[in-house]
């Protein structure tokens, strides 16, 4: 599976896979699910790179000395939205509101989607950011930073 990168706007962030084939109705379910319980996770600030205590820990993990005040002293981590995966032939998409959530949300999706390469669905290749000239993308109503498209100035909302 190739990994591409494009302009990134974390606030309204399409994510492309090209899959080998077509996916069917069991793969996208794995697709579907895989997104979805990444999602809930960045929705509920699992992605903060600010509080990785037991990462930063090493190997050895036992009676590791857990910080709760340094771990509430870190800023929120959260994703804000999520639209429905759409498919096109052999194209995926989805949008996402990456909100205050770090880069390690992006390498664990990438971890994830590459383990279901290997075990379900052939992945060719995965597209953060940016759009595909040939599926034109809509402005999401539900980005928490839409465009200001009916001339009121952002200090008018």
């Amino acid at each position: 599976m190739d990994v591409r990168f494009r302009e990134v706007d974390p606030f309204n962030c399409w994510i492309w896979l090209r899959f080998a084939h077509p996916p069917g109705q069991g793969e996208r379910g794995y697709v579907e699910t895989a997104f979805d319980s990444w999602f809930f996770l960045g929705k509920l600030g699992g992605f903060n790179a600010e509080n990785l205590q037991a990462h930063e820990e090493g190997a050895d993990l036992s009676w590791m000395a857990y910080d709760g005040d340094g771990a509430e002293q870190a800023m929120p981590a959260l994703m804000h939205n999520m639209g429905p995966f759409d498919y096109q032939g052999e194209w995926g998409r989805c949008w996402v509101d990456l909100g205050t959530s770090d880069a390690l949300a992006l390498d664990v999706l990438i971890n994830t989607l590459r383990q279901l390469d290997r075990d379900v669905v052939e992945i060719e290749e995965l597209v953060i950011g940016g759009v595909n000239d040939d599926w034109p993308v809509e402005e999401q109503d539900s980005a928490l930073f839409p465009l200001f498209g009916d001339g009121a100035e952002a200090s008018d909302r």
